[in-house]
Formats: C-alpha cells, structure tokens, sequence
C-alpha cells in the first residue's frame, strides 16, 4: 500500500495499540481518539474554565456567558482541524472535507457569539431610562441579518474551498432577487427608524388601529412587526411598515397629561324645558352649589328688566331664569367642586343642537387619573347623580317609548 504524506508524519503511527491493525481500523481508532481529545477539551472549557471565569462576572444583569459558550465550541473545531491531517490511511479528499466543514463550523460559531454580544448590547441598552422612547432592537436585528448573510457567504467559500470576492461578485445578478426576498424587511427598517425618530411609538403605549383590530398596550417592537396586547388580552401582531402606511391612535400623551377626558351626553325631554316661577327659584336656592349663580343671575336679569320700563311687566317681554339654564349652571359647579375632576384642563358643560332623541347636555371635561377602572368609576358616578337630581329642576331624561308607554294609551282613552 502507498504510504501517504499523513501517514509518514502522523503520531498515531507510534502509539502500540494500532501496531498490526489493518488499516481501516487504524484510522477508525485515529478518528476515535481524535474526536475524545476534541471532547475532553469541550468539557473543560465549558464546564471547568467557563464557570470558574463566570464566578468574577456580575449575576445582576445580562451575562456574557452566552457568548463564552458559542466560543467555547471553537476550541474542538480547532483540535479537530488541527489533527484531521495525522489520521492514518484517511483519503485526502476526505480529509479536505472534514477540514472544509470544520472551518465552516468556526465561522457559524464565531457569527453566533458575535449575534449573541449584540443580544447583550440590546439588554444592557434596555435597561437605560430611555430605552422605552428610543429602543433599537429593529437596528440590532437587522446587524443580525448582514451578519448572517455575510457568514453565509464565508460558509459556502469555505465549503467550496473558494475566495469569498468571487462569491460576492456574483451577488451583482442577484441583486433583484434579494430585494425581492427583502422587500419586507427594508420596508419595515424604514418604518422603524421613521417610528423611533419621530417618537411615534413607544413600547406601554395604549394604541388604536381599527383597520388591524389593534386596541391595546405595545408590548413588544421589532423589525418585522409590532405585538399588540389588547384588552381581551389577545396579542394583534402587526407589520411595522403598516404603521406607517395606515393610520393609528396613540393614548400616550392623554397618559403624560394625568387626566382623561369624559365627553358624553345627556338626553333631555325638551317637553319640560320651561321658565321658573318665583317660588322655584326660592325653593332651588336651598342648594348651595348654585347660590351664587341665582343670585348673580337675578342681579342680572333685574339690571335688564329694568331697562324695559313698563314692557317688562309683560312676561314675553322680559328676561327670566329657566330650568335647563340653571341645571347646566349647576352641573359646572358641581364638577369644579368634585374632587377627582382636573381643574387645570378644559371644563365645559354646553348644550348641543336638539335631535328627535331630546336635548343634548354634553359634558366636556378631564379625570384627575388616567387609570381605565378609576376612569369608568368616576364618569358612572357623575352621571348617576345628574340623572337622579333632574326632577329637582322640574327635568327628565329623553327615552324612546317602550311597551310599557304604549300599554298606557287605552287606559288613559277610557
């Protein structure tokens, strides 16, 4: 048999154990003690040098040690690399393979610590105050992406034992190709750093987007979508270009305010809409919170009708107080004294255009919290007053009849 340059030069040709051994079973012994040697050293790199190097690291925050395992597993890589070459009777073309899968796998090891060191670069970065308003996670993944499209090419020139430029020169036909594959992926990077530039959107941010049945907090922001966690507590993941290319409602700032708005109606039967009598009025002074608003308004409309003459003993002709006036009078002082409405936002208590469903009082004002149950609380509980208090101003609500109104008619005929 021809002696081989690996055979002349290899130490496994010394040790007894493979002294008269045919030569299959030389180099089955070889690969055997080879791959021992590889693991051996696997082991304590990772397990001995490894957690006694982890010892003198901070356990407080993210740890390096993710990126010392992906490196760890060069060092088999290298031995095996390393002693490929000395195996007895291997076919040189086998012995290439081995080497060329060999290099692959350090490039694939080397691009995964490097991947896992910006996975800790994004952690640590998380954990700065303003992290929420800038995040960069959309930027580390797409490092990610050249990374591994960048070992890729390293892997298939290793394999093919050819130059990676001559790999690379052939990219150029392959451009379209690529845009196409990536089209998502650049329409989604410009989206990213449009939303993180312009402060658009944070992670904790209440959002609404309708289009996407989106109505929930940010819960997480990537390059290729955006999750959604809604009210249900189901999560909408949503494409990241499409926060740009539609549009959405952001909750944030009436967050950063302190204070949520209340903006709701209430329906007056405008058939009790009328002027109070004298006795009325007295009899509505007893309320304290619109004393001051009878006595100011009586001033006033005495100052008027006074000016009138004698045409003010008409009552067509003169000014007097009605009960819808004075209720909306009542309804502000009753909420710049409640406690838990802001009083340094915008508070206003207007009547709107008469519908065929009553007269509209809208309430226009803000919470002193933004918290969604406190929020409810406080608007019920407002709302539950005005509506008992009406008949104290000769008032009632609007309702469309019902069975029960109609069943009232032949009885009332009768």
């Amino acid at each position: 048999m021809t002696t081989t340059r690996s055979d002349t030069l290899s130490p496994f040709v010394d040790i007894p154990l493979l002294a008269g051994l045919p030569p299959w079973a030389e180099t089955l012994i070889a690969l055997g003690i080879l791959v021992s040697i590889a693991w051996v050293a696997n082991f304590v790199v990772k397990h001995i040098v490894l957690r006694f190097a982890m010892r003198w690291l901070p356990h407080d925050g993210p740890t390096p040690a993710p990126i010392a395992a992906r490196l760890a597993n060069i060092v088999p890589a290298l031995i095996i690399s390393s002693g490929i070459g000395a195996v007895p009777h291997l076919l040189p073309a086998v012995a290439t393979v081995i080497s060329n899968v060999v290099a692959a796998s350090i490039i694939l090891f080397i691009a995964m610590a490097i991947s896992k060191t910006l996975s800790l670069a994004n952690q640590i970065y998380d954990r700065r105050a303003d992290a929420v308003n800038r995040p960069i996670k959309g930027y580390v993944q797409v490092l990610k992406i050249i990374l591994y499209a960048g070992a890729a090419i390293l892997i298939v020139a290793a394999l093919m034992e050819q130059s990676p430029l001559l790999l690379l020169s052939g990219l150029g036909a392959m451009a379209a190709v690529l845009m196409l594959v990536f089209k998502d992926t650049i329409l989604s990077l410009v989206a990213s750093v449009q939303l993180t530039s312009n402060d658009m959107l944070r992670v904790g941010d209440w959002i609404e987007m309708p289009a996407l049945d989106a109505d929930g907090d940010v819960i997480d922001i990537a390059l290729h979508t955006i999750k959604v966690q809604n009210w249900d507590k189901t999560i909408t993941t949503i494409p990241t270009h499409r926060m740009i290319e539609q549009s959405f409602k952001n909750w944030r700032g009436m967050s950063e305010s302190g204070g949520r708005r209340i903006k709701r109606s209430l329906l007056l039967d405008q058939n009790c809409i009328r002027f109070l009598s004298p006795e009325e009025q007295q009899n509505l002074g007893r309320i304290a919170l619109i004393n001051d608003y009878l006595d100011r308004k009586q001033d006033e409309l005495g100052e008027w009708n006074a000016k009138l003459g004698e045409a003010a003993s008409e009552l067509a002709n003169a000014r007097r107080i009605t009960n819808i006036g004075t209720f909306r009078a009542y309804i502000v002082a009753y909420l710049r004294d409640h406690a838990k409405i802001s009083k340094d936002m915008t508070l206003i208590v207007r009547q709107l255009a008469p519908t065929s469903q009553g007269l509209p009082i809208e309430i226009y004002c803000f919470t002193t919290t933004t918290a969604w149950s406190a929020y409810e609380d406080i608007q019920a509980d407002i709302f539950d007053h005005l509506l008992a208090i009406l008949p104290e101003f000769h008032l009632r609500p609007f309702q469309e009849p019902s069975g029960m109104d109609f069943r009232a008619f032949p009885a009332a005929a009768e």
